[in-house]
Parts: structure tokens; C-alpha cells; sequence
């Protein structure tokens, strides 16, 4: 069974890490019965056995990890995903920069600008949810998704942006693509990144995707 645990509702760095600190915290209990939490926004997916474990015993474990909460201080792994931006790689490009009244290459100077952290993996396995987009670049989804878009495309899709990990029917605006394999399952682990991990975008030139590709 599983139980759904709501941290809050307004989506911030700050409360995700807490969602990151509470799976930590409840891994790192080792309970009988007590399985894989798995983050969210602002939620935490609990599952457990309930042949070994009720729920109001899970209850009490969260509210005793909840007490003891430890937000982590160490640095965390940052990534750094090489991007070409643009033409048959980014068809939404333009259409970014016309919503937003920019240039292109002030796009691409403010998406490759931030470190994002990794919000939390969904919707595809690898699929990375990234925080931290420039709002001044924020571009609402299509109309209509396509129905399918190349592995390594790089989105934004209202004020979020993310990388398809493989090709998938999606309505983010499309600005670029990484050569890099972002899930692959001969990898350990096969994901590229995992939540609470940074993500820095590099823009390259047609060449270098060619090489890394």
C-alpha cells in the first residue's frame, strides 16, 4: 500500500528539500515493512506493507522523522548538460523568444544561465522536473502535443523546463537537444539524474553535438 503525504502546496526549493530530507530521513530508519518513498513538488509517496506495518505506525515514524528533520548542507552533485539550441534541435525557439518579447539569444543566455535543481523524476523514467527557470523566459505548453518528440529535447512548459529522456508525445516548447543519454537501464544507475541534484545547461554549436552524439 502507499500513503500520500502533502508537504505544502506553494512549490519552492526550499520545501522540495524538505521532501528530499523526509525520504532520507525514512530510508535511513530501516523499518520492516517500510519501502520506497518517492518525491514530488511538494509530496511525498509512501509505500509500505501493510501485512507488516499499519498505518498509523507509518504515522508515527513520519511524524518522529519529521521532529528530527535535517536539511542536508553538504554540496550537491551538479551536472552539467550540453544543449544546442535552436533550428531542427529547438523548433519552440523563436516562438519563446516572441512570447517574451526577447532576442534568441537572450533565451538562450537566460536558460543556460541558472543552476536548477532537480525538483524530483516523473512522467518518463529520467525524466527530470527542474526548478529555478527564469520567469522572464516562461512560455506556455501547445495547444496540441506533438506526438512524438526526439530523446535528449530540452523544454519549458509554463515556468518549469525539463529533458526528455526518450522519445515521448509531449507539449513542451521545444528550444534544444542534448546528446547525452539521460536514462539508459545497462547504466547503474540507469538515470543520469536523480532529485536533489543540480543541473546546469551549456550551450554548444552543431560540431560538438556531432562529436558527443
Amino acid at each position: 500500500m502507499a500513503l500520500l503525504l502533502q508537504l505544502g502546496g506553494q512549490i519552492d526549493t526550499q520545501l522540495n528539500a524538505r521532501v528530499h530530507a523526509l525520504a532520507r530521513s525514512l530510508a535511513g530508519m530501516d523499518v520492516d515493512g517500510l519501502g520506497e518513498c518517492v518525491p514530488g513538488y511538494a509530496s511525498l509517496l509512501i509505500n509500505y506493507d501493510p501485512l507488516r506495518l499499519d498505518r498509523e505506525e507509518v504515522a508515527e515514524r513520519i511524524f518522529a522523522a519529521l521532529d528530527t528533520l535535517e536539511l542536508r548542507t553538504e554540496n550537491p552533485k551538479v551536472v552539467e548538460i550540453p544543449v544546442i539550441y535552436g533550428g531542427e534541435f529547438g523548433p519552440d525557439l523563436e516562438t519563446v523568444a516572441k512570447h517574451n518579447k526577447l532576442s534568441i539569444a537572450e533565451v538562450v543566455r537566460l536558460h543556460s544561465q541558472p543552476l536548477y535543481p532537480v525538483y524530483f523524476i516523473g512522467f518518463l523514467p529520467g525524466f527530470p522536473y527542474l526548478g529555478g527557470l527564469d520567469p522572464a523566459i516562461a512560455c506556455p505548453r501547445l495547444d496540441t502535443p506533438r506526438p512524438a518528440i526526439p530523446a535528449g529535447s530540452v523544454g519549458i512548459a509554463g515556468n518549469q523546463t525539463g529533458i526528455y529522456p526518450s522519445e515521448s508525445p509531449g507539449g513542451w516548447r521545444i528550444i534544444g537537444r542534448t546528446p547525452l543519454k539521460l536514462f539508459d537501464w545497462c547504466r547503474q544507475p540507469p538515470a543520469l539524474l536523480a532529485p536533489g541534484d543540480q543541473v546546469r545547461f551549456i550551450p554548444i554549436s552543431a560540431e560538438e553535438f556531432e562529436r558527443a552524439a
